[in-house]
Order: structure tokens, then sequence, then C-alpha cells
């Protein structure tokens, strides 16, 4: 067996050396032909030396650096494009992934997934808003769009070679691996395992914001239910101003007090214009996704590969 691990890094030169610490003994006994991938984004800290130093112990540690910061989501699709194991492991540095979770995803591959997704049963470290945003945002997603995502799944996973093939064909730009992952199927199992604290650091990803990047991913990218939704809120505003316009009639016929005034207006023209101002903001969030895509940039540019064949 050649097992792969990707590992997309930025800033975490402390947590390089107790990963790998942590990670080589449980590789070891699975298999001797194994590929630590270390996907960098260029970092201002000494990420880059304290892995390149790593590499010199053992061969088997490959680092990918980029031109430019191209992000975490772009960093593991690179490592995957690089990865040449028969399966292949997505997991984070900081060891909130645990690193002895490995050989009872590889006995799970082993005996016929193509997918092993780890699933945290409690989150520890973090915030009770992340927590928030990411349980409602598995509901949404599962509720809405085509493909079905388990919750309280993150990048961290097994995959098989072909999935990783058809990975690698695909030619979204958005980079939303959980989603691909489902759009490529085949058979998958759960996990289920206690996710502990970050080894050393702080994250370097914006829990909310990122969180609902994510979220705004998995319904934009995978679903055309948002459109479908703004064309209904359309026509219920449409039914409803219509109402008001006949009981406004009615009023008028019957010589009766119209009963609303100017601040009525002002919330109704209000109400009408925060619609408009979300359907186009809808709207832009598809053609954003088309314009993305459309322009064909390269997912990551590659400013050195040590450790790789040519």
């Amino acid at each position: 067996m050649h097992l792969s691990l990707v590992v997309p890094v930025y800033k975490e030169e402390k947590n390089v050396p107790e990963f790998l610490r942590r990670l080589q003994p449980i590789l070891a006994p699975l298999t001797p032909d194994y590929e630590i991938i270390f996907a960098l984004d260029p970092s201002p800290d000494r990420t880059e030396s304290v892995i390149l130093a790593a590499r010199e112990t053992d061969p088997r540690i490959k680092l990918l650096k980029f031109s430019r910061r191209f992000g975490q989501p772009m960093s593991t699709l690179a490592g995957l494009e690089y990865a040449r194991g028969d399966a292949v492991i997505v997991m984070d540095v900081d060891l909130q992934d645990p690193p002895e979770l490995i050989t009872a995803m590889v006995a799970s591959w082993r005996e016929g997934h193509d997918i092993v997704l780890p699933q945290r049963r409690q989150r520890s470290g973090e915030p009770w808003i992340k927590r928030t945003v990411a349980a409602v945002g598995y509901k949404v997603i599962n509720k809405i769009a085509d493909v079905q995502i388990p919750p309280n799944t993150g990048d961290f996973r097994l995959l098989s070679r072909r999935v990783v093939d058809e990975l690698v064909r695909l030619k979204e730009t958005h980079g939303f691996l959980r989603g691909m992952v489902a759009v490529v199927g085949f058979r998958q199992v759960l996990l289920p395992f206690d996710r502990p604290s970050r080894h050393a650091g702080e994250t370097k990803y914006n829990r909310f914001f990122g969180s609902l990047r994510i979220g705004f991913n998995g319904i934009f990218c995978f679903s055309t239910y948002a459109l479908q939704l703004s064309t209904i809120m359309g026509f219920v505003i449409a039914g409803f101003s219509f109402l008001l316009m006949t009981v406004y009639l009615f009023y008028k016929l019957m010589g009766w007090q119209i009963l609303w005034g100017n601040p009525t207006l002002v919330i109704l023209i209000s109400f009408l214009g925060g619609i408009q101002l979300i359907s186009v903001g809808i709207l832009g969030e598809y053609i954003g996704r088309i314009y993305e895509e459309v322009r064909q940039r390269p997912k990551f540019i590659v400013d050195r590969a040590v450790g790789f064949d040519n």
C-alpha cells in the first residue's frame, strides 16, 4: 500500500514538529511506503524551514510551496493532485484531526470503503457562534442542496485512489471539498470521534465569516434553490401588493378614511427595497461564481515542489 497524507499549512511552525512526532510512529506499522505532503501557502514565519529540516531526516516528507497565498481549499486540491497514494488522507496540522485515528481509517478503507469520514461527536475549543453557524449550515445545505453532506464532518477524510482521480477531474474553482466529494459519490462510512483543541497557536481561519463562506459555497454551488426562493418571494410580494391595492380601492369607493399614512408607506417601501437588494445579492452570488468558472484561471501556482519526481 502507498499512503499519501495531504496537510495544508500556513503559519504553523509550532505545530509541525509535534504533528510529525505523533504521526510517524502511527504510519510506520501501516506501511513503509508513505508520503506526507505539506501544501504551504507562503508564510511569514519559519514553517517552510521547519518542514525542510524534518525532510532531512525523512525524505518521505514533501513540500509544495505556492507562488502566493491561494487559501486552504486550493492548497488541499493541489496536494490531492500531487498525491500518488492508493489511499489519500486530508488532515490539518494543528492536531485537532487526531493522527491516532488514521489506523482505523485505513482499516475501513481496506474493508472496501472509498471514503472514510471522521465525524465529530463534540468540538472542543470552538466558540458557540461557530458551532451554531456550522449546525445551521449543515441543516440548510442538506435540505436544499443536490448533494448530502454528513453533519459535523470537515475536510479530515480518507479518499481512495479512484475518488482522488475523479476529484482532480472536476473543474470547479470554489474548492468546497465536502461538496465535491459528495458529487463524486462511491461507498463511504462515518467514523465518530471526539475532536480535541488545537495543540498550539491560534487558528488562521476567520471562524464566523469563514464558516459563512463555506455555507454559501454549499448553497450556491450545489443548488439553485436560492434563485427559486427569490422568485417565490417576488410572487408573494406582488400578490400582497395587489391585495393592498384592492383594499385601498375599496376604501376609496366606500368613502372611508384610509388608516395608514406616510410611516406605513415608508415601511412598505423600505421592505420592498430590502427584498430587491436580497434578490440582486442572490443573483450576484451565482453570477460571481459563474465568473470565477469561466475565467479558467489556475486553481493554484506552485513555486517550489520538493521531493517530487519531475
